[in-house]
């Protein structure tokens, strides 16, 4: 879905800017130069990095063992 018209940015973009180390919209406007049109975008990408970086950050480690013979 779209999020910034003005500058043809998805969530898609903006979970992958997360996924990659982006931590706030300044660093996300540097990036992906979301609201750095008109601005109405700038609610919703927020909410969408919050959403990718809180959803990464309570991600565990996957344990494996090895089944008994």
């Amino acid at each position: 879905m779209y999020v910034c018209i003005c500058n043809a940015i998805t969530d898609k973009q903006i979970r992958k800017a997360a996924a990659s180390g982006v931590k706030d919209l300044w660093d996300l406007q540097r990036e992906l130069g979301v609201a750095s049109g008109c601005g109405s975008c700038k609610e919703m990408a927020s909410e969408i990095l919050r959403e990718s970086r809180h959803a990464t950050a309570n991600v565990e480690p996957v344990r494996y063992y090895p089944a008994t013979a």
